[in-house]
């Protein structure tokens, strides 16, 4: 009988490059010799260390920029793990992503989070391994302390456990259903309802002028996404916010809908998916008032 789990997900922490290698090198190696389609989506500094590491066993294994690609940790899943696995729907996979790296923002941090909470359920039943890396030298404690509830197993130099500290995927999207900044007193504000959606879309287009044409074209696809969930799962209608930080553009949509974040429940359709896979970052919050998401676009 075979007593491998179906998918297992693991978190690693690792103190400088040997480290990494020794906890990374041989799982790709023995994924890769045992006909196993292999993803390692981490940092390009590492990227680099591995390659050299396998040698020729680099060429079987498929890499990926993690800060590229997972910009947006809400894009991770979807846009990385999944269309990885849906690549070799009859193969058990093996990969290694990390998701949180030194210099992510304290904005992004809760997303981050999430989505690893969220790997627990996303790939209930799916056969594979996800080995995600954590730079336990340069990271916060309260990072690795999360990572620890949110893996069933945690390899800690020579050490590998059951993590006695893993939490409910659900609770802890309660725990980071932390409330937002708020937006700046020099936001643009617009109420929406089904009738003004076309308005709404030009008002977004005209707003984000200096983004490139293909980047407001993904925002304003993003904001009638969020608009029309507001519209359909709400009260029927919600306020559009949006302003500049930076060269990014910021739009926000409010309504009075509850539930738990679009990230853990998803919105209608493609819903969340598509609007992880346009923008850089999305945050939600909902609280006894209602549901607020915020999506954030730039070069």
């Amino acid at each position: 009988m075979n007593s491998v789990a179906p998918f297992a997900h693991e978190a690693l922490f690792y103190r400088g490059e040997d480290e990494f290698l020794a906890g990374t090198a041989r799982f790709v190696a023995d994924g890769v010799s045992r006909g196993e389609p292999v993803l390692v989506a981490v940092p390009e500094a590492r990227i680099v260390l591995l390659r050299e590491r396998l040698g020729d066993q680099a060429d079987q294994v498929h890499f990926i920029d993690m800060t590229e690609a997972g910009r947006n940790p809400g894009r991770i899943i979807p846009g990385v793990l999944m269309a990885f696995s849906a690549s070799a729907p009859q193969s058990r996979v093996r990969m290694v992503g990390e998701p949180v790296w030194p210099g992510r923002s304290e904005l992004e941090y809760p997303a981050c989070v999430q989505h690893e909470a969220l790997i627990n359920t996303a790939f209930e039943g799916r056969r594979g391994t996800l080995l995600c890396t954590y730079d336990a030298a340069s990271l916060p404690d309260h990072v690795l302390e999360d990572a620890m509830r949110t893996h069933p197993v945690i390899i800690d130099g020579s050490k590998r456990f059951a993590s006695e500290w893993y939490t409910d995927p659900a609770r802890l999207a309660d725990i980071y259903n932390v409330p937002l900044p708020p937006p700046p007193s020099s936001a643009e504000q617009h109420n929406f309802s089904v009738g003004t959606l076309a308005h709404m879309r030009k008002v977004v287009t005209a707003y984000a002028n200096w983004l490139r044409r293909e980047q407001v074209d993904d925002l304003v696809l993003a904001v009638n996404e969020l608009a029309t969930n507001s519209i359909l799962h709400a009260s029927g209608r919600g306020v559009l916010r949006m302003w500049r930080e930076g060269d990014t553009a910021v739009c926000e949509v409010s309504d009075s809908g509850k539930g738990l974040p679009p990230s853990f429940t998803g919105l209608s359709g493609f819903g969340i998916v598509m609007v992880n896979l346009l923008c850089d970052l999305v945050r939600t919050h909902t609280s006894h008032s209602g549901t607020t998401v915020r999506v954030y676009l730039g070069p």
